[in-house]
């Protein structure tokens, strides 16, 4: 996987940036007795730092070890008794920019190769296949600075999972048959970004920089550029290959992190031994002195025309790196004030202007040596007019925060909402932990590794003001993108094919900003009255459940409660799903339910801002039978939010100027559909076949010129005339509260708007359509933008239960591994290939989505023919491997939420399906160690096979939008690997022509029916 480390419309968001943290949580030398360290720790480590003595989270009840190794190696080692799932990470502090300058992706093609066999183990799926089979998953990403491997795994396996990536370091075998193979998995993945928007102007923006600096290089690769190129040079690319990882994977240059449940003593002599013999060859992390952008390649813009219709604006500044000013953060207290969002902000008067949807600025990566400093604007079309006006207005923020110099009340307050993060932060899954600690390790001193990245620690208003001295008209860059450049661009990037145009900014343009003076609606934010300062856990409930249980219920509304007792942090987490029976009746009524919610969280933005930087936030999204509102975060003020967005909600006033804008927003989003990727094409159209309504993007299109101020305004009291508002309230809240809250709910309703309760008749959830035994149907159509094709294969299995629920899951954790081997890996059908379950309406099925270069009909004979033949590798299995997927999804199944966030949405999706089995993974795993290997071949003898009685089969075909796909394709493909034989006397599809026509036909599955009593539940009020 490839990462883009910056982007010409990289857009942050001010509440998610850096934070760092203060004294208040150095630990205390007496909180822990520990073990002497352990022999192999202090024989094979130049530097240790003990649990004792790294900055952690008062919340956090790991225990760590960090060691700096004999070979130069960094380690932190992460105890968790507790843990569901072991991992591991390495980062190796080399990325695209240190590619040779002839072997653009060399980095990330080595990136690739790694999985793909070592001398020890051989086998190209050998890492794979083990974690597979043991619960466990891997992944890796390629940066310009770094590359980051990880995976997770049972605790059990840790040791095999652990020597086996061990050997990624050591010794890779890089074969020539795989290297061939694999290049093309690359170029597939390159194709796949080849029309994002993103990836375009992110490549766009560094190829304007200095030819000769390294941040200008193009890092994904493709076949021309590791293959046919360096082929006709004379270079061998897998001979590269080795020499970049001789030359630059060195001990001295990664560092690893590693959890299990083990003690640390235990780790250290798990790890070492493993990572000790990893050479160093005493590289230098690469660092560069000057930016890519020197004084000729200031003072411009540029005009670039995007692929889907965006209108943006992009000012960025060169600035120094502020990497070891990370207890100050200068860029952000920065970015916290010009990205703020609240009364006085830059994005509020340009808002009131017109101008302007949204803002993000702040401090963003470059590489070591410099960074960049960036604002980005989401423009309206008359935004896009008003460019130089709205620059006039950000030199005017600019300036006022020159004049009123560094407040130290502002570092203040972004340091205490900073320490907030950090001591209450939620537990990460051990994976993306392993991955972010690696990372970190790079960066910061061994004793604050934890801790590095969120703490603010030192008040520097000189580093504030160096930094605000950068941003002046004399060093910026401008970006302008919009459709409306087509006409006037005259140059076309290399690697994507942005056209663009480059123009010298006119010095009186420059003199103009840089006197700009002072806006008169601009000033500093004022103190934030939503940072909490309650952190108390409530009182415990006597004989609460330990699930979510029913504690109300009227006509109007029903409410679900469970008091967390588990994560024992200040935040709870409030969702309501409000259902209306005129929500959904029509694609116009659908439209004006999504531009109501849009606008009135636009109206609200000013006030919920400051809640949303203290840790505070809602969202009110339409759906197909009405709306869900949901509040998370600290929940000393959450009832505040509620009662003001209820007040809103019930009074809200369409504001004409804001209705166009989010309207034209709205539609173009709509359109912009149209340029997904063609695997986003495929899950939707069969999302649509599949759902008894649902409108078409087409439909919707057709009715939302039709929506008006006059209209939109009469909908909204119609829709909240008649509802029935279904609540779950989980986390740090006591019962009664949560019926305060209800009836707060209920009574705001009933008083401002007179909402009535719907009758039971109203109540409306759609059905799955249901495929007939022993049908296939087909339905094709095209991607008009991107040259890849995709298919979408649907292998409908009925409805959901406990029994079948694990047969079908079981089946796709033994099918999962061999067909992203055989379809990715060995047959290089494409860089996307998935399979999993598919659930919708409480109907499922086994799901295969792949993205292609090949035409959709012979990928899909492909995967008949690999599920072919994963019916004789099921039927002759060993009694122990069978075991070994068992075990593996036993694993998976019991990965418990990290977050509370996770829990409540774990709870939140019973509800909104009706089914409420609040205990599933309990239920269902309980069920799953019963099935017997016979029940599994019959459950894919039934559903599954080419000759299955209950077979129900739905393709999707997305053509390219090139029609260059050859239909002939040979027995034996290019990659010298014989193929898998495609079954004899496959089925021929039904076509569908229209969507309509098709579910008009076929009949429909029931709703699924709830686990639990609702009458007896209610009977207990």
């Amino acid at each position: 996987m490839f990462s883009r480390a910056s982007s010409f419309l990289r857009f942050i968001s001010p509440s998610a940036r850096k934070h760092k943290f203060s004294p208040l949580f150095l630990p205390s030398h007496s909180q822990a007795t520990f073990r002497s360290i352990s022999a192999m720790a202090t024989q094979r480590a130049l530097e240790i730092v003990e649990h004792s003595d790294m900055i952690r989270s008062a919340g956090d009840k790991r225990l760590y070890r960090a060691m700096t190794l004999k070979n130069g190696m960094k380690v932190v080692l992460v105890s968790d008794p507790d843990t569901d799932k072991s991992s591991a990470a390495l980062d190796v502090h080399v990325g695209f920019m240190k590619d040779p300058k002839d072997l653009p992706g060399l980095a990330h093609f080595c990136e690739h190769m790694l999985f793909l066999g070592t001398k020890k183990y051989e086998e190209e799926n050998a890492y794979n296949k083990f974690l597979s089979e043991h619960g466990g998953m891997s992944n890796a990403y390629t940066s310009s600075e770094n590359t980051n491997y990880f995976f997770d795994i049972r605790p059990e396996n840790l040791p095999g999972a652990l020597d086996r990536f061990a050997q990624f370091f050591l010794c890779p075998l890089f074969t020539p048959s795989a290297t061939d193979r694999e290049v093309n998995a690359v170029n597939s993945e390159n194709d796949k970004n080849l029309q994002q928007d993103p990836w375009r102007f992110n490549m766009l923006d560094r190829s304007l920089g200095n030819p000769d600096h390294d941040y200008t290089k193009y890092g994904t690769g493709n076949k021309d550029t590791l293959d046919t190129i360096p082929k006709s040079k004379g270079l061998n690319t897998r001979d590269e290959l080795l020499k970049f990882h001789s030359q630059y994977y060195s001990s001295n240059i990664m560092s690893l992190a590693v959890l299990g449940k083990e003690s640390l003593d235990e780790l250290s002599e798990m790890v070492l031994p493993l990572f000790d013999p990893v050479a160093n060859k005493s590289v230098e992390i690469p660092s560069w002195k000057e930016g890519p952008y020197g004084p000729e390649h200031v003072k411009k813009i540029c005009y670039a025309v995007p692929v889907k219709d965006l209108r943006n604006l992009s000012v960025s500044w060169t600035i120094p790196d502020l990497s070891d000013y990370y207890a100050s953060n200068p860029g952000h207290i920065l970015g916290h004030l010009i990205g703020h969002e609240g009364k006085g902000s830059l994005l509020s008067e340009l808002k009131q202007k017109g101008w302007v949807n949204s803002l993000c600025g702040g401090q963003t990566d470059g590489a070591n040596g410099f960074m960049f400093f960036r604002i980005d604007f989401d423009l309206s079309e008359e935004g896009l007019e008003h460019v130089d006006d709205i620059l006039l207005k950000m030199f005017q923020y600019i300036e006022m925060l020159r004049k009123e110099g560094p407040q130290e009340w502002v570092y203040k307050e972004c340091q205490q909402l900073s320490d907030m993060i950090f001591k209450f932060k939620d537990k990460e899954m051990p994976i993306n932990y392993t991955s972010f600690l690696a990372r970190r390790t790079q960066k910061y001193p061994l004793p604050e590794v934890l801790s590095g990245s969120y703490l603010l620690t030192e008040y520097r208003p000189d580093l504030i003001t160096m930094v605000l001295d950068k941003l002046v008209p004399e060093t910026m860059r401008i970006g302008v993108v919009a459709k409306k450049f087509a006409d006037v661009v005259d140059q076309k990037e290399k690697w994507y094919g942005t056209d663009y145009k480059v123009e010298d900014i006119p010095e009186e343009k420059i003199q103009k900003w840089k006197n700009c003076g002072l806006g008169e609606n601009l000033h500093l934010p004022p103190r934030n009255e939503f940072i909490p300062t309650n952190f108390d856990l409530v009182p415990r409930e006597k004989d609460c459940s330990h699930l979510p249980e029913m504690v109300k219920e009227t006509g109007l509304t029903r409410l679900w409660f469970r008091q967390d007792d588990k994560f024992l942090l200040p935040k709870a987490c409030m969702s309501f799903d409000i259902s209306s029976p005129i929500a959904y009746i029509d694609p116009l009524h659908a439209n004006m339910s999504t531009l109501f919610t849009e606008l009135f969280k636009d109206a609200l933005n000013e006030y919920a801002y400051d809640a949303e930087l203290a840790g505070l936030s809602y969202d009110l999204m339409s759906t197909i039978w009405g709306m869900v509102l949901q509040v998370k975060g600290y929940h000393e003020k959450q009832p505040i939010l509620l009662r003001k967005i209820l007040e809103k909600l019930t009074d809200f006033k369409v504001d004409p100027k804001r209705f166009e804008i989010h309207k034209e927003m709205y539609i173009r989003g709509l359109r912009n559909f149209f340029a997904e990727e063609p695997y986003q094409h495929s899950v939707y159209y069969t999302n649509n076949l599949m759902a008894e309504v649902q409108w078409t993007k087409a439909e919707l299109l057709q009715s939302a010129e039709d929506v008006t101020v006059e209209k939109l305004q009469a909908f909204i009291p119609e829709l909240l005339s008649q509802l029935f508002i279904e609540g779950l309230i989980y986390g740090n809240v006591t019962k009664q509260q949560a019926k305060d809250i209800i009836d707060m709910t209920e009574n705001i309703l009933s008083e401002k708007c007179g909402t009535r309760e719907l009758l039971p008749s109203q109540y409306k959830r759609y059905r799955e359509v249901q495929i007939p035994d022993g049908c296939y149907y087909l339905y094709q159509t095209d991607n008009k933008v991107h040259k890849s094709s995709s298919i979408a294969i649907y292998y409908q299995c009925g409805m959901q239960d406990t029994l079948p629920n694990m047969l079908l899951e079981l089946l796709v954790q033994i099918v999962g591994e061999p067909c992203f081997n055989i379809l990715r890996t060995k047959e290089q059908l494409g860089y996307i290939v998935f399979s999993g379950v598919r659930r919708a309406r409480g109907v499922q099925g086994l799901r295969v989505i792949i993205q292609s270069d090949r035409p959709p009909q012979y990928v899909d004979d492909r995967v008949e023919a690999f599920l072919h033949h994963m019916d004789s590798v099921i039927q002759e299995m060993s009694q122990e491997e069978y075991d070994k997927h068992v075990n593996a999804l036993v694993t998976k199944r019991m990965d418990k939420p990290k977050k509370i966030n996770g829990q409540n949405s774990k709870y939140w999706s019973e509800i909104l399906s009706n089914t409420y089995n609040f205990d599933r993974d309990d239920i269902e795993v309980a069920c799953l160690k019963t099935i017997k290997k016979d029940s599994l071949m019959k459950f894919f003898k039934d559903f599954i096979a080419v000759d299955a009685p209950h077979r129900h089969k739905l393709s999707i075909h997305i053509l390219p939008a090139n029609e260059g796909l050859g239909t002939d394709e040979p027995n034996t493909n290019d990659n010298g690997i014989d193929l898998l034989p495609v079954p004899p006397n496959l089925p021929k599809p039904t076509i569908v022509d229209d969507i309509s026509d098709f579910k008009r036909h076929l009949g429909l599955y029931p709703l699924p029916k709830p686990f639990i009593d609702i009458r007896r539940a209610r009977s207990k009020l």
